[in-house]
């Protein structure tokens, strides 16, 4: 479990006007992204690597899912 006490979240921009259905990011924290659901920051978040994030989104920039 990794400790998310200090994070920091913010609105993703690209969440948007979804009747609250936003997507939330943390990432003041050492070496990793965190990232969870607004409507239900209880539940946790998913941790992941810097750079493998950093690779997501590029591949998101890029159009490679179908989103």
């Amino acid at each position: 479990m990794f400790d998310l006490s200090q994070a920091t979240w913010r609105k993703s921009t690209r969440s948007g006007q979804n009747n609250g259905a936003c997507v939330e990011v943390a990432d003041n924290l050492p070496g990793v992204i965190a990232v969870r659901d607004s409507k239900c920051p209880a539940i946790g978040a998913h941790v992941v690597d810097r750079h493998d994030f950093a690779a997501f989104l590029a591949d998101v920039k890029a159009g490679s899912y179908d989103l």
